[in-house]
């Protein structure tokens, strides 16, 4: 064991090293194959050893990164491939089919088929969801070459119907099949639209990725239809040269299921698995979580069903509001739209594609397309809001908003985002936020060309706007407004810096971007887009507004002249802006905090004035820095004050282990003009030096009056989806449906439940003993908490309030069992569960065929 740790080490190092010298003369796979070790134990080995932050440069990191999202997708991928394979051909085929078409073959030719596509045609390689439609191509194409004995239906039925229009085929690989040609292979779609409908996927983006990616890859690689299977040895060697070049992961080992790419249990929870029993005479049912390849396409499912009744131009309402603006926006808003449509498609090819760039342009043109949709979409219902009387606002702010440039670029990138998010969903079933690709947020913002504080003014407003809008959409974009907050808004050139200096300015420099008797005051999230892109510009003021502007009043043609004497408006955007900073500061602080010095509680106040001080007062500390930086070195700093041990060393250890957080936050910290250093180098070198006498203050008898503690809410954003309390219940709550949708069956109707998930509800099941019947007859009668999960069988329960209980006929009553005495009443009870049990088993025998095929698609 001691030899192993140390090979282990040795090889950790070695790694390390040729890494940061740019001399990797050995794969990784090679690596893991030489010191046995496994790649998820190897990363989490690599953690372990970095317990110094200088020991792994952000140069390891983004390599170990890069290594880590394609092990992710490929692992995803290949358990799907293999899953689906075994829905398409038969295990043991009849006699006629050639031993040379064996199940075995079939999985490795199209396996590094694809794995040879995957790598040739595509750059960005952790795309989850291109990466599997080339695959779903990959199935089609061999599938057509295929003998309808060694296929299932209804694939079968489909082959045969292919062959019946081109000449008769014969079962065996060696004979001539050369009478079917590519054309007519690549023209017939009837196995590509089962193969989507089977796995959800979008029929148009896959025959797009078909035609103007895979075939091209096919003529190159030398691989011909006219004859039939590829031979396994001319593809093997073309990845092989391909895995050579790229030095990382043999992904041909999953067909061994080698053991150094099989996840470990602790390190690795990607893939759903099915925990032991910890009772053998209790049965538990344990709802699986979905798959990454499932859980892709049903969230871009949900998209395109939102979105399907949506247009590609103005609708005839936004058209209406239009022309009621003094100065209509309709060509300049088409124009806009036009002008990004050629330089999104050109960006997103360039991201994408790798000699094919033709992918890129024609999946780059499918995702702007219904970005563009939901801009409308969004805005139209901004404008309802508006104009409905929710919010008041006069004629002379609804045209100067519908006339903002910055407003547009945000709100249209914002709803490209949401698409591009929602394809680019990440393989591993950990918090997805953690990772980032190379089209992840901020990309977009370089694409439109826009700050990251103006996309932030617009987030709120856009959650509001759509109710459609899923949890992970939501998330999404909470994660993205974070990403502004404590970072990309404090980039030099950002327009936040000019606003904080106005408002210092405004009223001299006691004024303060948002004074501190509000942090304990409620977040209200109640501002508009024109709230916080106007602001601080306000249209006149007027004695009498009038009634809001509807769709068919005639806006003021020539809005009054604000006069000079009148006192600056203080900026909304930049209030909000710094109240959720605050707010998210603390949080991270407080989360932060629990980890290191909960034995002393009396710190954190303290902590908490220097770190909002520091950003309020010495905001230039935070120009092209990150919040958790200025975090770090208020609690050590307060620390080293208060004569309380508290390294760097082991505030970044613990840092390292919060959610969303990058090694590089406090490796590579700015110092001065293009110098970089450790977050220790810029404690002692800048934040020390800056705020050196505030930081004694704290060691004297007359420390800084200490800042309130910000109101922390919920998230501000409701997820419709969100388990609700049941009224007076013991801690029970209702959570929706949580099963996806299907495209055949449309938008209100659930897709069918794996035979493991089926059963959501255990009731009727065997939970063991008799004790635990009376526990939940206990729970349900005690409404008010008051009886403990340990209390006495024979206990008698009080009096319930209320009661919900279900009949055996299914039907409702408040209350229909009080005048029942006990015995009955559990009698009751275990008929209800019986009956209840009984029409579950019905149903799952009527449903059978539904789900007899698999488990999971």
């Amino acid at each position: 064991a001691c030899n192993k740790k140390k090979k282990e080490t040795w090889g950790v190092c070695i790694f390390i090293v040729a890494i940061d010298l740019d001399e990797v003369t050995f794969t990784f796979t090679e690596l893991l194959k030489s010191i046995n070790i496994s790649v998820c134990t190897f990363f989490q080995f690599l953690k372990e050893v970095d317990v110094n932050m200088d020991t792994v440069s952000t140069k390891v990191d983004s390599t170990v990164s890069r290594l880590k999202k394609k092990y992710d997708v490929l692992f995803a991928l290949y358990h799907k491939f293999e899953r689906t394979c075994g829905l398409i051909y038969l295990e043991q085929p009849s006699s006629e089919i050639s031993a040379e078409l064996s199940s075995v073959l079939v999985l490795k030719n199209y396996w590094i088929t694809f794995l040879l596509a995957k790598g040739k045609v595509l750059q960005v390689e952790d795309d989850l969801v291109i990466s599997f439609q080339l695959l779903l191509c990959v199935l089609d194409y061999f599938i057509k070459l295929s003998p309808p004995a060694m296929l299932k239906e209804p694939y079968k039925s489909s082959v045969s119907a292919v062959s019946v229009n081109s000449s008769a085929r014969t079962p065996r690989r060696g004979q001539n099949r050369s009478s079917r040609t590519a054309k007519q292979l690549d023209t017939d779609t009837r196995i590509i639209e089962i193969l989507c409908k089977e796995n959800d996927c979008n029929l148009d983006e896959v025959k797009n990725v078909y035609f103007t990616s895979f075939i091209p890859f096919l003529n190159s690689a030398g691989i011909v239809a006219s004859n039939g299977l590829p031979e396994v040895e001319v593809i093997l060697k073309q990845y092989d040269e391909l895995y050579l070049k790229n030095k990382d992961i043999d992904a041909r080992l999953f067909l061994n299921h080698d053991e150094t790419l099989q996840p470990d249990v602790i390190a690795c929870s990607q893939l759903e698995r099915t925990p032991l029993k910890n009772n053998p005479d209790e049965e538990i049912n344990i709802i699986l979580p979905q798959t990454p390849v499932r859980a892709a396409m049903n969230s871009i499912q949900q998209l395109i069903m939102i979105l399907n009744s949506a247009t590609d131009k103005p609708s005839d309402t936004l058209i209406m509001y239009f022309n009621n603006c003094t100065v209509n926006p309709k060509d300049s808003i088409l124009k806009r739209v036009e002008s990004f449509d050629h330089i999104f498609k050109k960006r997103f090819a360039e991201a994408v594609g790798q000699g094919w760039a033709e992918i890129g342009s024609q999946v780059g043109i499918w995702r702007y397309k219904l970005g563009v949709r939901l801009y409308y979409r969004v805005m139209e219902s901004m404008l309802k809001s508006v104009i409905l009387g929710q919010v008041l606002i006069t004629s002379f702010l609804f045209s100067k908003l519908l006339n903002d440039n910055i407003f547009h670029t945000s709100l249209l990138a914002c709803a490209v985002e949401v698409v591009m998010a929602t394809y680019g969903r990440n393989a591993s079933q950990s918090d997805s936020t953690g990772a980032e690709t190379d089209l992840s947020f901020p990309w977009i913002l370089n694409v439109f060309d826009l700050k990251a504080f103006d996309f932030y003014k617009v987030i709120e407003s856009f959650i509001k706007a759509e109710p459609s809008l899923t949890r992970e959409m939501i998330k999404h974009l909470e994660h993205c407004e974070h990403r502004i907050m404590e970072s990309l808004a404090w980039q030099s050139g950002s327009p936040l810096f000019d606003l904080i200096k106005q408002s210092k300015e405004r009223e001299g420099q006691t004024d303060q971007p948002e004074p501190t008797s509000s942090l304990n005051m409620p977040l209200q999230h109640n501002h508009t887009a024109a709230d916080l892109y106007l602001s601080p510009v306000k249209s006149p003021k007027k004695k009498a507004s009038g009634p809001p502007l509807s769709a068919t009043s005639t806006p003021d043609v020539q809005p009054a002249v604000i006069p000079q004497t009148q006192k600056p408006q203080k900026s909304t955007s930049l209030s909000l802006f710094y109240k959720k900073v605050y707010l998210l500061a603390y949080r991270r602080l407080h989360t932060l905090f629990l980890h290191l010095l909960s034995e002393h509680p009396d710190l954190e106040p303290l902590i908490w004035t220097l770190f909002q001080h520091t950003l309020q007062n010495e905001y230039e500390l935070m120009r092209d820095r990150h919040l958790d930086q200025i975090m770090m070195c208020s609690m050590y700093g307060i620390c080293k004050v208060k004569n309380v041990d508290l390294r760097f060393k082991i505030i970044v250890s613990a840092y390292k282990e919060l959610c969303n957080t990058n090694q590089e936050t406090f490796k590579r910290v700015l110092i001065r003009e293009e110098q970089y250093d450790s977050i220790i180098v810029f404690y002692n070198l800048v934040f020390m030096q800056k705020l050196k006498t505030n930081i004694l203050q704290y060691a004297s008898s007359r420390p800084p009056t200490l800042s309130p503690i910000p109101h922390i809410p919920r998230s501000p954003y409701q997820f419709s989806n969100s388990p609700r309390r049941v009224p007076a219940g013991n801690n029970i709550y209702i959570s929706p449906l949580k099963s996806p949708y299907k495209f055949s069956d449309g938008f209100q109707s659930p897709t069918k439940m794996t035979p493991r998930s089926r059963i959501l509800v255990s009731i009727g099941e065997s939970f063991g003993t008799s004790e635990k019947f009376q526990k939940i007859n206990q729970m349900l009668c005690n409404s008010e908490g008051q009886l403990k999960r340990s209390a006495e069988v024979g206990a008698a329960a009080p009096k319930p309030l209320k009661r919900l209980r279900f009949d055996i006929e299914g039907q409702d009553e408040a209350d229909g069992s009080k005048h029942l005495p006990q015995e009955s009443k559990f009698q009751q009870k275990l008929a209800e569960m019986t009956s209840t049990r009984t029409r579950m088993q019905k149903q799952k025998l009527n449903d059978g065929n539904d789900t007899s095929a698999s488990e999971e698609k």
